[in-house]
C-alpha cells in the first residue's frame, strides 16, 4: 500500500505546527531576543529566494504567477523583519537602566 504524497506532506505540516507551538511557547522571556534575531535573519534569507523566485519568469510578461508570488513572498517577509525589529528594540528597551530625574 502507498501513500499518497498530498497526505503525506500534509501530515509532516500538521506536525510541524504542533512543534513549533510548543517550542516557541517554552522559550524563557531571557531566550525570547536572540530568538527574535534568529527569526529575522530567517526572514532574510526568504527574501533573498523570494527576489529570485520573482525574476525567474518570462521577460515577455510583468505580472506571471512567479513574480506576484515572489512579490508577495517579499512584502510579508519585510513585515516579519522590520516588526521583529521593533518587538526586539521594546524587549531591549526593558532591560536598561532607568536614568533618575535630579
Amino acid at each position: 500500500m502507498e501513500i499518497d504524497p498530498f497526505i503525506f506532506r500534509l501530515s509532516i505540516f500538521i506536525l510541524s505546527i504542533f512543534i513549533g507551538y510548543y517550542v516557541v511557547w517554552s522559550v524563557t522571556p531571557s531566550l525570547h531576543t536572540p530568538l527574535m534575531s534568529v527569526t529575522n535573519a530567517i526572514s532574510s534569507v526568504i527574501i533573498v529566494g523570494a527576489i529570485i523566485a520573482g525574476l525567474a519568469g518570462n521577460s515577455d510578461t510583468i505580472f506571471n504567477a512567479s513574480s506576484i508570488f515572489g512579490l508577495l513572498a517579499i512584502s510579508l517577509a519585510a513585515v516579519n523583519i522590520f516588526g521583529g525589529f521593533l518587538v526586539t528594540q521594546r524587549m531591549l528597551a526593558m532591560y536598561k537602566k532607568k536614568k533618575k530625574d535630579k
